[in-house]
């Protein structure tokens, strides 16, 4: 009976703990090194700031970048990049899923983009999350 409890909690735990899963996709023709100027595209809905989080790592990336409400830049870009944040609360609020794209700055096309879920019990912060998924884009 015992060994049934511990069977029980341990497939519980696995349930509910999920696993982090990281896509990521590249146009064939895409090179993400010859890319030096981003604009980041906030979400209307987006009060935390998250365009700003994305432009911050792609100047720690060594890009030039800068972020805004416009979904065009003022000046011309390499890149322009958007984004989709999904939030979930579990005692408090957290970000489940960040979904980043890097369109061609010209055409609009998507060049690559990535995806990063992490359930409640892997959680990371907003900027931790932002890492990872520029990450995958480009590894």
């Amino acid at each position: 009976m015992r060994r049934l409890a511990q069977l029980a909690v341990l497939l519980a735990a696995t349930v509910l703990g999920g696993c982090a899963t990281t896509n990521s996709a590249r146009a064939p023709d895409a090179d993400l090194h010859k890319l030096k100027t981003f604009y980041v595209v906030r979400v209307p809905e987006d009060e935390r700031g998250i365009e700003k989080l994305i432009a911050q790592r792609l100047v720690t990336l060594g890009y030039q970048c800068t972020s805004g409400d416009a979904p065009t830049p003022a000046a011309a870009v390499d890149a322009i990049v958007t984004y989709q944040d999904r939030w979930m609360w579990d005692i408090t609020m957290y970000m489940i899923k960040l979904s980043i794209q890097i369109h061609d700055g010209a055409t609009g096309a998507i060049l690559a983009s990535g995806e990063v879920m992490r359930p409640s019990l892997q959680r990371k912060s907003p900027e931790g999350m932002v890492e990872e998924t520029l990450g995958v884009i480009f590894k």
